[in-house]
């Protein structure tokens, strides 16, 4: 049959990024912008298409309650909080001041800051913190990922029936399904697809685009 893809490259994946609904928005670009000039550390941020992809999941489930672990900058958290309800809330777990406070910043500016409650500190005992039956529509895990695997048990249960799990970065690059994996973010990635494939408590799918996010529904 061939293969179902289309390979990209730079000038298509340009256009692809070009048609989405917010290609224009100024306070996006003036945070990827700001983000950029980070330098190295600025491949933390998600892509264009992935935030664009968040807002309109969040939207499109009617989600009021969303969890992210791993803000940066804020990119994300700011795509899914303008996609809440003015009574939604999103809880962001995130360790950096430094780069937090530039994702307050944006969240202000976009009018969303009083939907975002920020919680820093390492992302295990955050998580361990969670309320008793505190329940999530949607939870966007974009952390350490050799620590997925414990992500995905704690927020699990916070989780509600048909309520949505994603995790970036779960092609490692491109570089899984060849050479065996030596380095322990592959392997944790590696593993933890594995699992989510066998895991009789989600149904899942791994998307392709950008570094590839596990799209995870709780059964």
């Amino acid at each position: 049959m061939g293969t179902k893809f289309v390979p990209v490259n730079d000038r298509l994946y340009e256009y692809l990024v070009r048609m989405r609904s917010d290609a224009e928005d100024p306070i996006l670009a003036e945070l990827r912008a700001e983000t950029a000039a980070l330098g190295e550390v600025s491949v933390c941020q998600i892509s264009d298409e992935q935030g664009t992809f968040l807002s309109i999941l969040t939207a499109a489930i009617a989600a009021k309650s969303v969890l992210e672990v791993g803000t940066f900058t804020g990119y994300s958290a700011l795509c899914m909080a303008r996609a809440l309800p003015k009574d939604g809330r999103l809880i962001c777990i995130d360790q950096s001041r430094e780069w937090t406070a530039m994702a307050e910043k944006y969240w202000t500016k976009a009018g969303v800051r009083d939907r975002i409650e920020l919680r820093l500190g390492p992302a295990i005992p955050s998580l361990q913190q969670l309320a008793p039956g505190l329940m999530f529509d949607l939870a966007f895990i974009d952390a350490d990922k050799t620590q997925y695997d414990d992500y995905y048990e704690l927020v699990l249960p916070h989780v509600r029936r048909n309520g949505l799990i994603l995790f970036d970065n779960m092609l490692w690059g491109g570089r899984l399904a060849g050479e065996p994996v030596k380095e322990a973010t592959g392997r944790a990635v590696d593993a933890l697809n594995h699992k989510l494939a066998r895991d009789k408590r989600v149904e899942t799918v791994l998307l392709s685009f950008a570094d590839g996010i596990q799209f995870c529904r709780r059964l």
